[in-house]
C-alpha cells in the first residue's frame, strides 16, 4: 500500500537493505518493512553449498579424461560478494537474476585451472589413479586463488567422485590390464607348479638328507658301541692282568711265607735238636745200667727183663741155666692182667 511493503528472510541469509543508495540495515535473518520505490534488496545464502562438477582434460599421453567430483564451499564475506555478482531480490523474495549460476561457474572454472597442469603432466593410467593427488592441488589452487578469495567464498573441501577415459580407451586398458593379468594368472601358475616342484626336490633332498644323517648316527653309534667293546675288553684284560698280578703277587708273599716258615722251622728244629742233644750229651756218655738204676722202676718185670738181658748178654759164660715154668707163666699173666 503506496509502496510499503514487508520482507521477511530466514537466519541462513544475510540481507542489506539499501536506501536511495546507502546501506540502511545488514545481518542476518531480518524482518522489516520498506518503501519499494527507493530501497533495494540483497540476499545472501550463507548455508554451505556442494558443487558437483564435471569436466575434461588432456594426459602428457595426449589421452582425454573425465574428471568428476564435488566442491563444497560458503560464503564467509558476503559484503564482498554482493559488490561483485548481482544477487537482488524482487518484492517476493525472488532473485532477479540467477547470479549464483555464475559464482559456481567460476570456482569449477577455478578448480579446472588448478587441476589442468597436473593432468597435463602425467600420463592416463596414472591419472585414473590419481584422484587423491587431484583433491589436493583443487584445494590447493581453490583456498590460493585470488579470484576465489575476491569473491569472500571458503572452500570446505573437495572431493573426486571418478576419473575415466573415453570408452574405446577404457575398453583397450580394460583389454591390456585383462591380458596382464591372464599373464600374471599364467606366470602365477607357472610359480605355483616351479614352487611345487621346488618343494617336491626339498623334500626329496631333506629324506635323503635325513637317510643320510640316520645313516652317519648309526655309523656313530656302531663305532660307539665298538669303542665301549674294545674299550670294556681293554678294561677286562687290566682286570685280569691285575688280577694275574695280584695272585702272584699273593703267591709270592707266600711264597716268602713259606720260605720264611721253613727258615723259621728249620732253625727251631735245629734249635730244639740243640736243645735235645744239649740235654741228653750228658746221658750219652753212661752206662745204660746206670740209667736203668736212675729210673727207679719198681715193676719186677723190668727187674726180671733186664736179668734176661744180662744173661744174654753173658750167654757164653752161662752152662746151663733152667728157667722154671711157674716163673714164666707168673710173667704172662702179670702181664695180662
Amino acid at each position: 500500500m503506496f509502496g510499503i511493503q514487508h520482507i521477511k528472510f530466514d537466519s541462513m541469509t544475510y540481507v542489506f537493505h539499501f536506501n536511495n543508495g546507502l546501506i540502511k540495515r545488514e545481518g542476518r535473518g531480518l524482518s522489516f518493512f520498506y518503501f519499494a520505490p527507493n530501497s533495494s534488496i540483497v540476499a545472501i545464502p550463507m548455508g554451505s553449498n556442494d558443487l558437483p562438477f564435471i569436466f575434461g582434460e588432456s594426459t602428457n599421453d595426449y589421452q582425454q579424461v573425465t574428471i568428476q567430483g564435488q566442491i563444497s564451499y560458503k560464503i564467509s564475506k558476503p559484503k564482498e560478494l554482493a559488490d561483485i555478482l548481482d544477487f537482488t531480490v524482487a518484492d517476493n523474495g525472488v532473485y532477479k537474476k540467477n547470479d549464483i549460476e555464475k559464482l559456481n561457474q567460476r570456482i569449477i572454472n577455478e578448480a579446472q585451472t588448478a587441476t589442468s597442469s597436473y593432468i597435463h603432466s602425467i600420463k592416463l593410467k596414472d591419472a585414473i589413479r590419481s584422484a587423491k593427488a587431484i583433491e589436493e592441488q583443487i584445494l590447493e589452487g581453490l583456498k590460493s586463488s585470488v579470484a576465489i578469495s575476491m569473491l569472500g567464498i571458503e572452500i570446505l573441501g573437495a572431493n573426486i567422485l571418478g576419473i575415466s577415459a573415453t570408452p574405446e580407451m577404457a575398453r583397450a586398458l580394460e583389454t591390456e590390464t585383462r591380458e596382464k593379468l591372464q599373464q600374471e594368472a599364467d606366470q602365477a601358475i607357472y610359480e605355483r607348479r616351479n614352487f611345487a616342484v621346488e618343494q617336491e626336490r626339498i623334500i626329496k633332498e631333506t629324506e635323503l638328507n635325513t637317510e643320510i644323517a640316520v645313516e652317519e648316527k648309526q655309523k656313530q653309534i656302531s663305532e660307539k658301541k665298538m669303542e665301549s667293546m674294545i674299550q670294556k675288553s681293554d678294561n677286562e684284560r687290566k682286570l685280569r692282568e691285575m688280577q694275574l698280578e695280584a695272585d702272584i703277587s699273593v703267591e709270592n708273599q707266600r711264597k716268602q711265607f713259606i720260605e720264611q716258615k721253613t727258615e723259621n722251622d728249620k732253625k727251631e728244629a735245629e734249635t730244639q735238636g740243640y736243645v735235645i742233644e744239649a740235654t741228653l750229651k750228658p746221658y750219652k756218655e753212661m752206662d745204660w745200667k746206670i740209667l736203668t738204676a736212675l729210673n727207679n722202676n719198681p715193676d719186677p718185670r723190668f727187674n726180671i727183663a733186664l736179668a734176661f738181658r744180662q744173661l744174654a748178654e753173658n750167654a757164653d759164660k752161662i752152662g746151663n741155666l733152667n728157667i722154671s715154668p711157674e716163673l714164666l707163666d707168673s710173667l704172662l699173666n702179670e702181664k695180662t692182667r
